[in-house]
């Protein structure tokens, strides 16, 4: 049993060096993509490929990754051919990716310098195929919104089918131990259902209390998007785990709970850490 009291004392230097894989989706995210690609460039830990997957942008974000890229090697443009989505484009770079770890940051969200290491370095210690982090919130235009919502030291599958405290932005896999990752093509809510997949096969997710990313919240999207997310858990408790009704409705009766309580805290607050 991994003990989690222990996660400051472990050692930033890891034993060996293996290669991690950045994951990133990229869609006219030309006014933040910079600053997401050199969060990932002041990375305290080097040995890493940022694969950058473009769905087609209509603005000037593949000239800017391009730019990027000429000056670091370690930067990879894809370009997909149509717009598909933020799962063909994660899987598309999934299918790519050479690291013995894959890690996920989108497009306008950022890591702190240390994340890589610390991360690493802890899964390392401990054996760990799957972790995710505390991480920090901040607005569209960079206003500093404080913490997100605190996360449990582990999640199993039935506490994952509750609520999704894992934010993507903060996912880090060892591929060695799960073999190779695909999402499934959905819109939206993609990164959740792996959540659940690589549970229920039977891994655990670690949660590491400390902080070590920054998402952007989207403001536009919040209320717009309640019932669409909504109805997109519904779909993935049926469709996807083929969870029979009185499982759904159970399932769901918490998810609605746990996002309005969210969704409360945030109004009150100010922070915003709903993902």
């Amino acid at each position: 049993m991994i003990d989690l009291t222990e996660l400051k004392q472990v050692n930033p230097v890891t034993i060996n060096q293996p290669l991690v894989s950045v994951i990133t989706p990229a869609y006219n995210a030309a006014g933040v993509i910079g600053e997401t690609i050199e969060s990932v460039q002041k990375q305290t830990y080097t040995n890493w490929e940022m694969l950058i997957v473009d769905d087609c942008s209509t603005d000037e974000t593949r000239e800017i990754i391009r730019s990027y890229s000429a000056e670091d090697s370690r930067i990879r443009l894809i370009e997909l051919p149509v717009n598909s989505g933020a799962a063909v484009a994660r899987n598309t770079a999934l299918e790519q990716a050479a690291g013995t770890y894959a890690a996920f940051l989108d497009s306008d969200d950022q890591w702190l310098p240390h994340k890589t290491e610390r991360q690493l370095a802890w899964m390392q210690k401990y054996g760990a195929a799957f972790t995710f982090s505390q991480y920090y919130v901040i607005a569209s235009d960079g206003t500093d919104l404080g913490l997100g919502d605190l996360i449990p030291a582990r999640v199993g599958y039935s506490d994952l089918l509750k609520q999704n405290m894992i934010g993507c932005l903060t996912v880090m896999v060892d591929l060695e131990q799960t073999g190779p990752l695909k999402m499934v093509d959905i819109r939206t809510r993609q990164d959740y259902v792996l959540w659940l997949e690589l549970c229920r096969r039977g891994f655990t997710a670690y949660g590491i209390s400390e902080p070590l990313a920054v998402y952007r919240r989207q403001e536009a999207s919040i209320s717009s998007d309640k019932k669409k997310m909504a109805k997109q858990n519904w779909k993935v408790y049926r469709n996807i785990e083929k969870l029979n009704l009185l499982a759904s409705s159970y399932y769901f009766m918490h998810y609605a709970c746990n996002k309005w309580k969210k969704y409360r805290r945030a109004s009150t607050s100010g922070n915003g850490g709903v993902k």
